[in-house]
């Protein structure tokens, strides 16, 4: 426990020292959320924005999340800091246990802010109870998103390994998690593929909720999920971590 919190500090200075880092990751999101207000203003009144705005904010912090993550830790790799790790006697759970807590801080900022803003700018109503779960399930997915940076990160040797990921895993989650169109109208076989997508069950939860009389029944089957996913990417970054190139 205690190497693992030694790995967190450790992340949390690195991220302290490069104020610029910082404030992109952040601000992007907010960016991006703006231009999409001004993009959902030019549609016919008819247009329902609630059923995108608070997904795609959600989206824009799953993106950054996974990416940020992935291109940090393959920077550790090969800047050899996790082989000195391993000499030093650190166990593989502990390392990933500490950058997952490292990074959580800033997950839970861009959770946050995401949200905030997109609630904020496309006038949403919603109770407090509706806020708190939305808020969970962005939060939960941007804890997804840094596990499965992590595990994607194994794979690469350099930072430009990281990009091919994005294409493979990130871009395709947009058009089968039913952030653009319901799963239902989709082809069996890519509603199927979807599941396998931590937007799907985020998107979910999220359209669930944004409908009048919903029940924490009627969500929590998509939150478990999407806290088991996080679970079986920690083993499974745990395991694929390799200590040496």
């Amino acid at each position: 426990m205690r190497r693992m919190f030694i790995v967190a500090g450790r992340v949390v200075r690195q991220l302290l020292r490069n104020p610029r880092f910082l404030v992109l990751s952040v601000a992007a999101p907010l960016i991006i959320v703006y231009f999409l207000k001004i993009f959902f203003d030019t549609l016919p009144p008819t247009f329902d924005v609630a059923r995108y705005a608070v997904p795609v904010a959600a989206f824009l912090v799953h993106f950054l999340a996974f990416l940020l993550c992935a291109i940090s830790l393959v920077q550790e790799r090969t800047a050899g800091t996790l082989e000195r790790m391993f000499i030093n006697g650190f166990l593989r759970t502990e390392i990933i246990a500490g950058y997952v807590l490292g990074f959580l801080g800033l997950a839970t900022f861009q959770a946050v802010a995401g949200l905030t803003e997109a609630i904020w700018l496309f006038e949403l109503d919603y109770d407090e109870v509706t806020l708190v779960t939305l808020f969970v399930v962005v939060w939960l997915l941007a804890i997804a998103s840094v596990m499965l940076g992590i595990f994607v990160s194994t794979f690469a040797r350099h930072e430009g390994q990281v990009f091919p990921f994005v294409p493979l895993i990130i871009v395709p989650s947009v058009f089968l998690s039913g952030l653009l169109v319901d799963v239902d109208e989709l082809p069996a076989w890519a509603g199927w593929l979807g599941h396998a997508f931590p937007l799907f069950w985020a998107n979910d939860v999220i359209q669930e909720v944004i409908e009048s009389g919903w029940t924490l029944d009627d969500v929590q089957r998509s939150l478990a999920v999407l806290v088991g996913y996080s679970v079986v990417l920690l083993l499974l970054a745990s395991l694929t971590l390799r200590e040496t190139e």
